[in-house]
């Protein structure tokens, strides 16, 4: 490279192959044997796009509200015309599969049911493996957002049943937020190509990328990839491969289990009741009464700028605060840290 050259700016052309490659890899990461699509945006995109492309009216849809996502999903759903059964559960546990089988025997005509697989926001996450094997049972299209749980926690869409599951590389696996991708089963393409209403033509199509890349060999791109951020996508891959996808999520997993060890200490309290059904990618905490979460966070914040915290959103910023351990942060040490400044921080708040 020259000196005028620039390492980010002066890039050769991103190859067809060369993207069809980093797709392999995502494929090896969920242990996949479906058509992998990388779709060049935020995970909002596939997670839309799916949504658009299998629903319309007539469609009957179990739509899981363990969070905020499965909120937005049910709203994507109405707006494609489907009938939607919304099955909510308290933000501080998880969904069975029992609940699921409940609500599948009690509408035998649900033809696709939407989930979270582990829901940051609030930090629970729920057990796809028993809930894909009821969903497969009654035969209904299974849609997942596994945006959060990828790398953090076992992921098997091809024995789980998953037929459409949807990652980020943005938080466990440590990669870019622009670039996301979604592994989808030949039902699923059925679904899609049998809908008038799928998006074509469009940067929500996924019917477009099916018929002019995958079938097409992966030869020929549909527009300029989004360079820098593939890129990006294929190192955290090479180097989740290097780490170990295993060791990975147990580094997840420790991270998670100290933060609920720890949070006593802290003066806070796992938001989550169960340990089973909290995510390893971040544990939310609950303040004691009358100690404002949004304030403990401000001033742990101004403490330390770089911990990885946040206050609840929405209604719960009064109540709830969320320790992100994922990807570089799911460490013992940036734990340690967080719940130091945070126990601080609770003490300094209840005093004023």
């Amino acid at each position: 490279m020259t000196r005028d050259q620039h390492p980010f700016l002066d890039l050769p052309a991103m190859s067809a192959a060369q993207f069809a490659a980093i797709e392999d890899q995502v494929a090896r990461l969920l242990r996949t044997e479906q058509d992998v699509v990388i779709t060049q945006g935020e995970a909002l995109l596939p997670l839309e796009g799916c949504i658009r492309s299998a629903a319309q009216p007539g469609t009957v849809a179990l739509n899981v509200i363990t969070g905020p996502y499965g909120q937005t999903f049910g709203n994507w759903l109405r707006d494609c015309g489907a009938e939607v059964i919304d099955l909510s559960v308290p933000f501080h546990t998880a969904v069975t599969a029992e609940q699921i089988r409940e609500a599948l025997s009690a509408r035998p005509d649900i033809d696709f049911v939407s989930l979270v697989h582990a829901e940051a926001a609030t930090g629970n996450t729920n057990p796809v493996a028993e809930i894909g094997a009821v969903v497969r049972e009654h035969g209904a299209l299974f849609y997942l957002d596994a945006v959060a749980s990828v790398g953090a926690e076992p992921l098997l869409p091809d024995e789980w049943g998953v037929d459409l599951c949807v990652i980020g590389a943005q938080k466990a696996m440590g990669g870019p937020a622009g670039v996301s991708a979604v592994s989808v089963s030949e039902r699923a393409w059925k679904r899609f190509a049998d809908n008038p209403r799928a998006p074509r033509r469009s940067y929500l199509s996924l019917l477009d990328w099916k018929e002019r890349w995958v079938d097409g060999g992966r030869k020929a791109l549909l527009h300029a990839p989004a360079q820098l951020e593939m890129l990006a996508l294929g190192a955290c891959c090479e180097r989740i491969e290097a780490e170990g996808l295993d060791a990975l999520t147990a580094r997840h997993a420790e991270a998670a289990r100290a933060t609920r060890a720890g949070a006593a200490a802290a003066g806070l309290a796992p938001y989550v009741h169960d340990a089973k059904d909290a995510a390893p990618v971040a544990t939310t905490l609950r303040t004691p009464e009358g100690v404002d979460a949004s304030a403990v966070v401000a001033e742990a914040l101004a403490v330390d700028a770089s911990l990885p915290i946040a206050a609840g959103g929405g209604a719960l910023a009064g109540e709830m605060i969320r320790v992100n351990h994922y990807g570089p942060d799911a460490r013992t040490e940036v734990v340690e840290r967080c719940l130091a400044v945070l126990g601080d921080a609770v003490r300094k708040v209840r005093s004023i």
